[in-house]
């Protein structure tokens, strides 16, 4: 399977041609008053205008409330709902009925116990999302907060369904990343920011490119070790 990269928390037009400029395969858009990445229903229907059909819009939303579930459904229309909350597995069925739409639903990941919360929530999702575990902090906000994983923990795992890996992802290490995990989606926000909320094109291009290298490296090498001798 081809590498997939995501460019999330784009809230200008600046920083949604940078990322299909670069090649970007997923867009996200946030839907949570908290973060500085986070845009009215308004904003990203513009936006996402920009890229409509030319890559997959993914909505992120926390906990959301039914009325934003629909109002992003019927508004935005994602190809994903991306929920990065505390929704328990019956709720995500929930929101996959009512808005129809596909989910993807993040998993915060600090140990490998962690992993044990990822059965219940795959009958009932497109994909899993893998971002590290927030720290216990007032500032901290659901996801990854810049901040990594011990990324030996999801090292080719199968849960059942596509595996997307978040969490302190950037230009620098996400070949690593690609090479230590064997994921076919890599994730990214923070990393390709020169402040909080503001994307950097020169950074969004480099995360792009050096993962992109990173996925092809390492499907020669998988060729060769599966073939015969």
């Amino acid at each position: 399977m081809a590498l997939e990269v995501k460019i999330c928390g784009l809230k200008t037009e600046e920083a949604v041609d940078a990322a299909l400029a670069a090649g970007a395969d997923l867009l996200g858009f946030v839907f949570f008053p908290r973060s500085p990445r986070n845009v009215s229903l308004d904003e990203a229907v513009r936006l996402a205008e920009r890229a409509r059909g030319r890559t997959k819009i993914v909505a992120l939303a926390v906990d959301p409330d039914d009325a934003l579930v629909e109002a992003i459904a019927g508004r935005l229309a994602p190809d994903l709902l991306q929920l990065h909350g505390h929704e328990t597995p019956d709720r995500v069925a929930e929101i996959a009925a009512r808005g129809r739409l596909a989910i993807m639903k993040a998993i915060p990941v600090a140990e490998a116990a962690d992993l044990a919360a990822v059965p219940p929530y795959v009958p009932h999702v497109a994909r899993i999302l893998f971002d590290a575990k927030p720290p216990r902090t007032p500032q901290s906000l659901p996801g990854g907060n810049g901040l990594a994983f011990d990324w030996r923990l999801v090292r080719d795992l199968d849960p059942g369904r596509p595996v997307m890996l978040s969490g302190g992802l950037d230009a620098g290490n996400v070949a690593e990343a690609i090479a230590v995990t064997g994921v076919s989606a890599v994730d990214v926000s923070s990393g390709v920011e020169s402040a909080p909320g503001i994307k950097d094109p020169v950074k969004i291009a480099a995360f792009v490119r050096n993962a992109r290298a990173a996925a092809t490296r390492a499907r020669p090498e998988t060729e060769t070790e599966d073939a015969p001798p």
